[in-house]
């Protein structure tokens, strides 16, 4: 039995933003291995000339650190304690709330637990952090925590000990979470005709493809254990 940390992020969740794709990711990792991880992470800021206690995101990618982000994209595939799933909504414009009787929040909910039903094995132990979305993120979390535990009948909660909200910026591998989800939402964003593509988010992009095997558009093997993919549609 292995005690395992899973930290989560999302990308684009507003209903109305304007922006096609929704991601939801999470990292998982040994909770023993958790400090060491973090201090890598710092390591390679450190070694980049970036405070070690900046944060690091997808939308702060541009010419000047490419080598940093390469470097941690370099690390998380390295590094076989580390493993990752994304959830993908193609596009949020076509959902249709009423017919299920329920809020964009109330789906956004059930989609982040398609997401990490694929990651709990019943003989192991799982605390999940969330990043904090708004005020309701407690009360949301715990109803959430609640329906992984059915699902898997843990009714103790011995197997998913918790799931709690966490600010994304303090901890080191959910900052990794965010540039892999928002790697996948950007291969995945329609983009207006005149939008002038990052060329360094595309490269960055490219060295995922490159090292996960994966082209980032299409669902993966269920078990895939280092980049998993699934893309979710309303059949499901």
């Amino acid at each position: 039995m292995v005690l395992y940390n899973v930290y989560c992020d999302e990308s684009c969740h507003l209903e109305n933003d304007g922006i096609n794709v929704m991601v939801l990711g999470a990292i998982w990792c040994p909770q023993a291995k958790v400090k060491g991880i973090n201090e890598k992470i710092k390591q390679i800021k450190l070694c980049n000339n970036v405070h070690p206690n900046s944060e690091i995101k997808w939308t702060k990618v541009g010419p000047s650190k490419v080598k940093l982000y390469e470097n941690i994209i370099d690390y998380f595939f390295d590094e076989d304690d580390l493993h990752f799933r994304c959830l993908i909504v193609p596009d949020k414009s076509i959902l249709d709330h009423k017919k299920f009787n329920q809020t964009h929040d109330d789906w956004y909910y059930k989609m982040y637990f398609t997401m990490l039903k694929a990651i709990f094995n019943p003989i192991d132990e799982y605390e999940v952090y969330i990043d904090i979305k708004d005020t309701n993120s407690a009360i949301k979390t715990r109803k959430l925590h609640e329906v992984c535990c059915n699902d898997m009948y843990d009714f103790s909660k011995n197997i998913i000990r918790k799931i709690q909200p966490i600010r994304s910026n303090e901890v080191q591998i959910m900052q990794v979470v965010d540039i892999l989800i928002g790697a996948v939402g950007y291969v995945n964003r329609k983009f207006p005709d005149n939008f002038k593509k990052s060329k360094t988010k595309q490269l960055l992009i490219d060295k995922i493809k490159l090292r996960s095997g994966y082209k980032l558009t299409k669902t993966t093997l269920y078990r895939e254990n280092k980049f998993n993919i699934f893309v979710w549609n309303t059949e499901y």
